[in-house]
């Protein structure tokens, strides 16, 4: 089984393939060195991008993350405020404390390669990492791979199931998550809770989902109160601290507008990416071009049902997680592998779900909720102009949310009865991102991030 707690990850934006995975990539490559015992004598290292990671890296953060990973930096603990600093003096003196102890030369221009057009053999996000003594001699070299959500594997992982955890209660697919759950008369998120806590305990269980929910109220608040541009080349502007104010200056009206709460909700989900194209540390739902979404439905619930308890934000989240992992284990939550609906459009599937759950419903109204809001991404292309997680992915994000709210009100509305599955959703869902052209798939080299360059 496919935790909660990986599936759920703290980290550092703009993005969880780009970004998260190369600091873990680089870190691992770290951690295999001083197994081999050859860290000590490391003076040089390489490292080289490919496929999406080569084409839309830069704009991705994939350098930055890169040399944050060799210098020690963990995606879960690293503080934002402290990495151009870093940065700067690594590039300021051609060099590298690898691990934070082993301090190397390292040329950017020479040892960072972006291999445009070529792509390694498992997956359009691999990596390649070199390790070089004194004489030049070739100490090691490994192979990664960002396949979403901030997971990595190396070649020889990505065929293997891995290592058999025994839980009370597996599932492989949505129709066998439902029955579990009516067989034992339990909840999802109390299903998921007893896989966890089989896991892991029940303290690190709890501890990390209050570290999840911490982090995703403190991205909203920082995103809503911090003004000025995104990083990059087109100067976008922040737009959540204004609809902010427009919305608490409405406040006072008499006559509510009926859709006052989804600006709200789009307001909670542009806060949270706009911090992650900053470079603002989020959580993975399930990705952090997602992240957004699953926060933004979250503080919808306790701002307009007035739910603050942590065991109902425990339940949305647990929830949430189950059709996440759902969609891992049978699909996947890469954009460079199907496009952005395994992120917005998984993200949004997770919110419904977690909200029909929070709001009463049943097994099968979850399922339902988390079905009709993923049906209705089926197709969406992954295509950030100028290879930032900028446009069109902040709007789409308020737009998941509004979506996963719709779909969850409409499956509380019936019986938990429907024509189309999760698993039939989620299926179609990997086979639309099979026959998705490359150009659609987090290159930026179609749709949107053409035809505005273009326009």
């Amino acid at each position: 089984m496919i935790s909660a707690l990986d599936l759920f990850k703290i980290g550092i934006g703009p993005s969880s393939s780009h970004t998260v995975g190369p600091m873990k990539a680089a870190l691992r490559f770290l951690e295999a060195l001083a197994a081999g015992k050859r860290l000590g004598d490391v003076r040089r290292v390489l490292v080289e991008l490919y496929g999406s990671l080569a084409l839309t890296g830069r704009g991705h953060g994939s350098d930055t993350a890169v040399l944050l990973g060799l210098a020690g930096q963990r995606p879960e603990t690293v503080d934002p405020d402290a990495v151009a600093p870093l940065l700067l003096r690594i590039r300021a003196d051609g060099r590298l404390a690898l691990g934070g102890v082993r301090d190397v030369a390292f040329d950017e221009g020479r040892d960072l390669c972006f291999n445009m057009g070529e792509v390694l053999p498992v997956h359009s996000n691999g990596m390649r990492f070199h390790a070089f003594d004194g004489d030049g001699r070739e100490l090691a070299v490994h192979d990664y791979y960002s396949i979403g959500g901030g997971f990595i594997v190396t070649g020889e992982e990505s065929g293997e199931e891995g290592p058999t955890v025994s839980v009370p209660f597996p599932f492989a697919n949505a129709a066998d998550l439902v029955a579990l759950a009516q067989a034992h008369g339990l909840s999802i998120a109390e299903l998921v809770r007893a896989n966890e806590e089989a896991m892991h305990g029940p303290g690190a269980v709890d501890e990390h989902l209050r570290r999840v929910i911490a982090t995703m109220r403190a991205c909203i608040d920082r995103g809503c109160r911090t003004d000025g541009e995104l990083p990059g080349p087109f100067k976008v502007r922040r737009r959540a601290p204004s609809l902010r104010r427009k919305l608490e200056n409405g406040r006072g009206s008499n006559a509510v507008a009926p859709h006052e709460a989804f600006d709200w909700v789009s307001l909670f989900a542009i806060a949270v990416n706009e911090e992650n194209a900053a470079g603002g540390k989020v959580v993975t739902a399930p990705t952090n071009g997602a992240a957004g979404i699953v926060p933004a439905v979250m503080e919808y619930h306790r701002r307009f049902y007035g739910e603050e308890d942590e065991a109902t934000a425990f339940t949305f989240l647990l929830t949430a997680a189950a059709v996440g992992i759902l969609a891992k284990m049978n699909a996947s939550i890469s954009g460079a592998e199907v496009g952005c609906q395994g992120e917005v459009g998984v993200a949004a599937s997770m919110a419904a779900a977690g909200l029909a759950a929070v709001l009463g419903g049943t097994p099968a109204q979850v399922e339902n909720a988390a079905e009709i809001a993923l049906e209705h991404h089926l197709g969406m292309t992954c295509d950030p102009v100028g290879g930032l997680v900028q446009i069109p992915c902040i709007e789409r994000n308020a737009m998941g949310a509004v979506k996963a709210i719709s779909a969850a009100s409409l499956a509380l509305k019936g019986d938990g009865h429907h024509y189309v599955s999760l698993d039939c959703a989620i299926r179609t869902m990997r086979e639309t991102g099979r026959d998705m052209q490359t150009k659609y798939k987090e290159t930026s080299l179609g749709g949107l991030a053409v035809n505005v360059v273009e326009c």
